[in-house]
């Protein structure tokens, strides 16, 4: 049943065929949208001889083409559906997965994303009045800090700026202004708790409740807890949330107070879960999340490939909600290793990892060897760097991922300036070097 002064959208309790002919009505306005503005799906439309009063359902959709990263890439002003003078904001991309993409977003889009992360955080258990401590960037063209900001703003809450990194200062900040939410990379917690042990601050006597996650996965792919998740709660007496969104989505996917992963927002967003045939996957079964939006005027997208790995999982919520979820980005596509005959992502070597409560930093790189095939090589900040912790590091990922990659030790301040570079918005802990 719903929390106490939950409020939840009357869409996402709605039945799931309630749901789809909401969703299926937006559809038809977005496409005769993006076909009157967008060159690019104007062309799209015409070459695959497609009209758009053929697609009538969200089934009709595996009619059209997928559209691919590299396309957003090449062809990203001809995605533009207004003129550049009617964007109120520049946004971009990453580049995680290559060179970044311009996302313009008009005063309507802005007030949708403001929209989207207001009903996120109330799926969070965020509410009006409660203090947030955005601990992430605004600035660098980075939609999700302004995001958070926008949502929150919208909420009613009051959010403390304090940016990202910096224990002291994010202490400093908990101990005065006492949120009771904070938004942050997990990873980052631990600093905080270990900051927190160091100075004598008792961290289940402060005033923060709840922390909505962003960047790393809290679940498996079974939807239990990460060993980092596992990490954080044995020391810290919180809430995780998890959230899970991308600048091409202009939509979130946040998890309610069952934890079992991010609610869909109908009004916002289609989805599809595709194998590498672009075929719909069985619900529960991983593919690449396929996206359409709706409701954006700036840089809309149909069935856009975000290139992350996923599992959808439809059955109802406990907590009253309809809305199917989304698992954690279980990897990317275009970051898949094969390594020594094994199929491999980084979240799970990010996870086995975090299992080592004396590795503080890690940095994964890949690369290919003279004869052409994956190397890992992962380089760890320990406090213990004896052969025997080296080796039993190595047992556990052969255990676990049936793989050894190489161990290498380095210094505090070497991994510190890379996985914190300040030509980046978010850590670098992951690097590929293959062509």
């Amino acid at each position: 049943m719903p929390t106490k002064n939950q409020k939840i959208p009357k869409i996402e309790t709605l039945s799931l065929e309630e749901i789809t002919q909401f969703q299926e009505q937006l559809l038809q306005k977005q496409l005769q949208y993006v076909y009157q503005h967008s060159v690019f799906y104007r062309n799209w439309f015409d070459r695959q001889g497609i009209s758009i009063d053929e697609i009538k359902t969200i089934n009709d959709l595996q009619k059209l083409e997928v559209v691919t990263k590299n396309d957003l890439q090449q062809y990203n002003d001809d995605f533009f559906c207004v003129d550049f003078s009617e964007f109120r904001d520049i946004a971009t991309t990453s580049g995680t997965l290559g060179d970044p993409v311009t996302f313009g977003l008009t005063s309507n889009d802005l007030d949708r994303l403001a929209y989207n992360e207001k009903i996120s955080f109330e799926c969070a258990g965020v509410q009006s009045g409660d203090v947030v401590q955005l601990m992430t960037t605004m600035d660098r063209r980075f939609m999700a800090g302004l995001a958070y900001f926008l949502g929150l703003r919208s909420l009613g809450a009051t959010v403390i700026r304090s940016g990202a990194g910096v224990p002291p200062l994010q202490w400093d900040s908990i101990l005065k202004y006492k949120p009771k939410y904070l938004i942050a990379v997990p990873s980052f917690l631990l600093k905080l708790i270990e900051y927190a042990e160091t100075n004598g601050i008792d961290i289940n006597e402060s005033s923060v409740k709840g922390v909505i996650c962003i960047g790393e996965s809290l679940r498996t792919s079974d939807l239990d807890s990460t060993i980092l998740a596992k990490r954080i709660l044995e020391k810290w007496k919180i809430e995780l949330y998890s959230t899970y969104a991308s600048t091409e989505m202009g939509a979130a996917f946040t998890e309610c107070n069952q934890f079992q992963g991010g609610h869909h927002h109908p009004e916002l967003i289609i989805t599809e879960i595709l194998d590498d045939e672009n075929k719909q996957v069985l619900d529960g079964e991983v593919g690449e999340l396929t996206i359409t939006t709706l409701g954006v005027e700036g840089v809309p997208l149909v069935r856009f490939k975000t290139g992350d790995l996923v599992r959808k999982y439809s059955e109802s919520c406990a907590c009253g909600r309809n809305t199917y979820r989304l698992g954690p980005v279980e990897g990317r596509k275009q970051h898949m290793i094969k390594y020594k005959g094994t199929t491999l992502f980084p979240p799970a070597m990010h996870d086995a990892i975090s299992n080592f409560k004396e590795i503080s930093l890690h940095v994964i790189e890949i690369s290919t060897n003279e004869i052409g095939t994956d190397e890992i090589v992962i380089k760890v900040c320990s406090s213990d760097t004896s052969e025997q912790f080296l080796n039993s590091v190595k047992d556990y990922f052969r255990a676990k991922l049936r793989v050894t990659p190489t161990l290498v030790f380095e210094d505090e301040h070497i991994l510190q300036s890379i996985i914190f570079s300040p030509l980046s918005r978010k850590p670098i802990t992951f690097i590929d070097k293959r062509e």
